[in-house]
């Protein structure tokens, strides 16, 4: 009896650490990967992300990044942040055709970025660093694809470069995405619906409201003179006639 309910327990023991598993994700360390944080910006604009990289070794440590922007997204100006520890090169492209961004032709855009640890600086088993970036101004697109190379000091690499689809689950290896909202249109004035008055309309205007005025001016005075007239009449007839 002792030996079934010791059975039984570790048999529901094993049952709640694989439900533990499947619902908290305990299997194993790909949830964790490369990301843009925040993961939203605006259009036209310009925006601070940060890539934020997480080892997902339990040996190695990272010692390089390379993220990869977008060709159908090409940003005019891209700066770095610097990051202790790390060293951080940037190679371009040419935009051909050029496109027009703030009145000035833009004819070539970063294409890459790579941060490399110096020393004992990779990030180590079970830290994340995030390496930040400004640009802009961003592309009137939906979203940035950013296309990413994780390498450990192993020699192992993780490619981050599976983009995601519509509707579908998220990729084995997500790639970093940056969604790009709409801008919002500017608040204009409220414009007067009434038409603005010309000088001469203004004094036309007077002249008619003049004439307007002593036309109502004569009627008053006429209806007042009737009356008076009226009232003389009716005195006249009701006072008696003096005899011879």
């Amino acid at each position: 009896m002792t030996r079934l309910r010791r059975t039984a327990t570790a048999a529901a023991a094993l049952a709640f650490t694989a439900a533990a598993t499947a619902v908290l994700g305990f299997a194993g360390p790909a949830s964790a990967h490369v990301t843009v944080n925040p993961k939203e910006a605006t259009q036209g604009g310009y925006a601070r992300v940060a890539f934020r990289v997480p080892n997902e070794s339990d040996t190695a440590s990272t010692t390089k990044l390379e993220v990869v922007l977008p060709e159908n997204a090409p940003v005019g100006s891209v700066s770095t942040m610097p990051v202790p520890g790390w060293t951080v090169a940037t190679e371009k492209r040419k935009v051909d055709p050029p496109i027009e961004v703030h009145g000035s032709q833009l004819t070539e855009a970063v294409s890459k970025i790579t941060w490399t640890a110096s020393g004992e600086a990779g990030v180590k088993p079970g830290q994340f660093q995030e390496f930040p970036v400004s640009m802009g101004p961003l592309p009137q697109v939906d979203s940035m694809v950013f296309k990413t190379l994780q390498t450990y000091s192993d020699g192992n690499i993780s490619r981050w470069i599976d983009e995601p689809a519509p509707g579908a689950e998220e990729p084995e290896h997500p790639a970093p995405v940056l969604t790009l909202a709409a801008a919002a249109a500017p608040a204009g004035s409220a414009s007067p619906t009434a038409a603005v008055a010309s000088p001469d309309d203004d004094d036309d205007d007077d002249g008619n409201g003049l004439a307007v005025g002593l036309g109502v001016a004569g009627l008053v005075a006429g209806l007042a003179g009737l009356v008076l007239g009226g009232l003389a009449f009716t005195r006249t007839r009701r006072e008696p006639v003096a005899k011879a």
